[in-house]
Order: structure tokens, then sequence, then C-alpha cells
């Protein structure tokens, strides 16, 4: 964990440097004002997110899902989770929070990235709302087509990896 730290500060001090060359010291109070503003908003929603995931972890039988979606679910459990994962409403304040539940819940790492990679990619809420509207329905079929397999795939490899130590964070597990 600490490893992944170290390499976001140095990604942070290189496009430091990056825009102190480019932007001057100007780049980099807009930098900071824009990320302040956006920690703040974050900040402000994150609660609520986490919370309405807490209350439906409450009211959906997520034990009873974990036998769909557990670990030893395999391709099933993947393909269930990646088609979940494109029905899952809104954006990533309310999805990984959900998806984190599903995790508490029993469900597998696998499954998960499924989950996640299936919302990343599907999401029906904003192929109906924006990308269709936009792109048009030719683009949205052929896109989806496409790209259909991606999340089973990413779930597979997963599982193929057989990453043992994925744990629930624990401030979750209740």
């Amino acid at each position: 964990m600490i490893s992944g730290y170290i390499i976001v500060w140095f990604f942070v001090f290189a496009l430091t440097i990056l825009v102190i060359k480019n932007k001057g010291y100007k780049g980099i109070k807009k930098s900071g004002v824009f990320a302040g503003n956006q920690a703040i908003s974050i900040g402000r929603k994150m609660p609520f997110a986490l919370l309405t995931a807490a209350f439906i972890a409450q009211i959906v039988p997520i034990e009873e899902l974990s036998h769909i979606v557990g670990p030893e679910s395999g391709l099933l459990g993947i393909t269930i989770s990646a088609l979940l994962g494109g029905l899952l409403p809104g954006g990533p304040m309310t999805s990984f929070p959900i998806a984190l539940i599903f995790f508490a819940g029993g469900a597998g790492a696998p499954q998960i990235v499924a989950l996640i990679s299936g919302w990343s990619i599907f999401a029906i809420h904003r192929v109906l709302v924006f990308e269709a509207p936009t792109m048009g329905w030719s683009f949205v079929t052929i896109r989806l087509i496409s790209c259909a397999l991606l999340p089973i795939l990413a779930g597979l490899i997963v599982e193929l990896l057989s990453i043992d130590g994925l744990n629930v964070p624990s401030a979750l597990a209740f």
C-alpha cells in the first residue's frame, strides 16, 4: 500500500515540475485551486454515498447474493457481476460504495472487478442519457458489441492470477 503512495507522489512531483516549466507558478496555483475545489466537492458527497451503501447493505440480502457472485461462482458469477455493473445507477459516489458492500458481503475479487468494469463500460444510465443522444445508436451498438467481453475478461484475469490477500477494507467489515 505504501508503494502505491510513493508512485502517486512521484507522479505528482514530476507533473509539478512539468507544470512549472510550461505554465509557471500560476499553473501550480490554478491546479491547486482546482484540486482543492474537487476535494471539497467529493468530501461533501462521500459520507452520504457511504451511508447510502450501508443502508443498501441492510436492505439487500447480500449474503444470499454472495452465492451467486461469491468467490466460487466462477464464470457465471463473473458474467452476472458484469451485467449487474451495467445496471448500477449513478457515478462513482454511488457505484463504488455499492461494490464495497458486495465485497464485504462475500463477493469474490474477480466478481467485483467484473462489476466495476461492467459499470465503467455498460452503465445504462450513461448510455441512455448521454451517449445515445450525442453519438447515436449506431455508435452505441458498435461500442457495446466491441466491448462486451471486456468486463468478463477482466474478472477471468483476476481469477487466473489467484491473488491472495485481497481483503475488504476494515472500515466496511460490519
